[in-house]
């Protein structure tokens, strides 16, 4: 059975590559990307670990999804399983397959109207990378590519990112042991970007792949570049020395591709600490609104979050010129699976996925969310793979993993592609209005509420016209009351039971409507 298994999933993919390119989609861009863990995805060749002409294989789902882009955990060789301490950036990971391949899935995404962006992790290497490897030696010119300690270094500083920052290592007697910096581990020793080399090497890095036809990147690690120790948080000069290279980097790229994207993972609590690096980037995830959401979510009632888009809407504009891009998301492959963190709650789910499709700018989804795969720590089970067939194997179905949280034969693609009232539809819907209604993508945010604290709204205003988006947090109807002479067409409804008449509309429970 194993071996014909292989040999479908083969004819499948081999089915894919000769079947004749799709038209470019002429369908207006939903603005949404997915985020693909391609080691988890779909398994082209049999051995049990997903690749890039996995990818390419299944970008139809993501094309019937409704999603503008995908972000590709990253694919260079490595020898971690999760790929975030590279060797070799200008090469791809040879258990994913070939550069061949690459341009391949490039080209495929591309006609289908999908943009492509790497996970590019600029703030350090492999331990087992060859610059690293050479930089040991102190008269290599390698060696000022990495922060190394001096006589005065206190080596048991705690880095950023909690743990000890400074990694001894391993040869040389303990009087003449070499000390180096690893905010994350020992195995990432970071670059230094005070050397004027290792800017100029990164910036190469971000332009080969442009050339290949990549559409940006999402750049790991964003402030740790000099965010190093549990005392630079909150320091300004920190942050000046972050966004001082990111904007060189962004002009670096620009000279390549002036349209490629740049989004930045930067963990902050504070919505109001993501605002200056508008001024570098082009968007950061937006880990505070999603705590907002699922929180709201989880409680059935409102924490602010319109009053929170409207002040992200102006900090935003106020640093980028009035420009405004944010990406927000629920979860990705660091945190909890939403329905982990909603405990399961279909109806929790449903409604923090239309908050989020409803959401300015560019959401992000992780692979399977749409499915409602759940995944709690430690972080291999965040990372299971995709689940395809209701009876948990079929050709392409990746093998490197188990599965743990215990998800049945419904929460695949398989069981919820015949349903249609199954999350994956729900999803699919929900993009659909991004695509029919511009606002919901371009819009100025503005809060509204009407005291109801279990129905959460915000106003969307663009040069199409303004929209207010409503959302009924609980199990039980609600009714708002309506501005008069505003707001007095329902242009989508996720319930079919939603009413609108004599200045009020009336939401099911976890129902979501737009109103023009």
């Amino acid at each position: 059975m194993r071996c014909l298994s292989v040999l479908f999933g083969c004819v499948l993919a081999l089915a894919a590559q000769a079947a004749p390119a799709p038209a470019a989609t002429t369908q207006p861009p939903s603005g949404v990307y997915y985020e693909i863990f391609v080691r988890s995805w779909y398994d082209s060749n049999g051995d049990g670990i997903g690749d890039l002409d996995g990818v390419t294989a299944r970008l139809d789902y993501l094309q019937r999804l409704g999603v503008s882009g995908i972000w590709l955990m990253p694919i260079n060789p490595s020898p971690s399983y999760h790929g975030y301490d590279i060797t070799d950036y200008f090469a791809i990971n040879p258990q994913y397959g070939t550069l061949a391949d690459f341009e391949r899935l490039l080209r495929a995404a591309h006609r289908r109207g999908i943009r492509v962006i790497l996970d590019l992790v600029a703030n350090h290497t492999s331990n087992r990378a060859p610059w690293f490897v050479a930089a040991r030696d102190r008269r290599s010119p390698y060696h000022d590519w990495y922060t190394w300690a001096t006589p005065e270094t206190d080596l048991k500083q705690i880095s950023a990112t909690g743990g000890y920052a400074w990694h001894a290592l391993p040869d040389g007697q303990p009087d003449s042991k070499q000390y180096y910096l690893g905010v994350f581990t020992r195995e990432m020793p970071d670059l230094d970007y005070d050397d004027p080399a290792v800017r100029r090497e990164m910036i190469a890095v971000g332009k080969f792949w442009l050339k290949q036809g990549v559409d940006g990147f999402r750049l790991d690690a964003a402030q740790h570049v000099y965010l190093n120790f549990e005392t630079d948080w909150n320091s300004p000069t920190v942050l000046e020395k972050n966004l001082d290279w990111w904007r060189e980097f962004h002009r670096g790229i620009d000279a390549v591709n002036p349209h490629a994207w740049l989004v930045g993972e930067v963990w902050q609590q504070n919505p109001d600490d993501l605002a200056p690096w508008m001024g570098a980037l082009d968007a950061t995830f937006d880990f505070p609104l999603a705590a907002r959401l699922i929180e709201s979510a989880k409680t059935e009632s409102d924490r602010d979050i319109g009053a929170a888009l409207e002040r992200t809407d102006v900090a935003y504009r106020a640093v980028a010129q009035g420009r405004f891009d944010n990406a927000p998301l629920l979860s990705n492959h660091d945190t909890e699976r939403v329905m982990s963190q909603l405990d399961g709650n279909p109806d929790h789910m449903r409604v923090a996925a239309a908050m989020l499709l409803t959401l300015p700018g560019h959401p992000f989804i992780y692979y399977g969310e749409e499915l409602g795969m759940r995944g709690e720590k430690p972080d291999p089970h965040l990372r299971e793979p995709m689940r395809w067939y209701r009876a948990g194997k079929g050709p392409g179905e990746p093998a490197w993993e188990g599965w743990s949280a215990g998800d049945g034969p419904a929460v695949s693609v398989e069981a919820e592609e015949q349903d249609p009232a199954s999350l994956l539809n729900w999803y699919r819907m929900l993009i659909g209005w991004r695509r029919d209604i511009p606002a919901l993508r371009d819009g100025a945010a503005r809060d509204w509420r009407d005291g109801n604290r279990q129905v959460t709204a915000w106003e969307l205003d663009d040069a199409h016209g303004d929209v207010l988006v409503l959302h009924n947090l609980s199990g039980k109807p609600q009714t708002i009351a309506l501005p008069a002479q505003r707001f007095h067409t329902l242009r989508e409804h996720s319930r079919a039971d939603t009413l609108l008449e004599h200045g009020k509309v009336t939401l099911p429970p976890y129902g979501s409507a737009i109103l023009q």
